[in-house]
């Protein structure tokens, strides 16, 4: 299990430093901390997406695709944002986009 990112310093530092990396399913900023850091992670649905349901949905699928796909990559914290088609997509899918953007990280 990986760990939380839970501060709103942790998630300005994301925001400011971070890369922005975007697909259809899903978009995120990752931020490399270091190399034998263990990573962490933050998965977000905004409001404007819909209702608490659908929101939570999208926030689960984000979590399994993210366990799924291993990701983030060990020495990165990460903060998920689930789109309109996450709400759509299975865990599967979701975890082949995530792959690829840890392609697209270099990771």
């Amino acid at each position: 299990m990986k760990k939380t990112i839970k501060s709103r310093e942790d998630f300005e530092k994301v925001f400011r430093g971070g890369k922005r990396l975007n697909h259809r399913l899903v978009r995120a900023t990752a931020l490399r901390i270091s190399d034998n850091a263990e990573s962490r992670i933050a998965i977000v649905a905004a409001k404007r997406l819909g209702n608490a349901v659908h929101r939570n949905r999208c926030k689960r699928v984000l979590r399994a695709a993210a366990y799924e796909a291993g990701f983030p990559p060990a020495g990165y914290d990460v903060i998920l944002f689930s789109t309109n088609a996450t709400h759509d997509a299975s865990s599967a899918e979701v975890a082949w986009a995530l792959g690829k953007l840890a392609k697209k990280l270099g990771a």
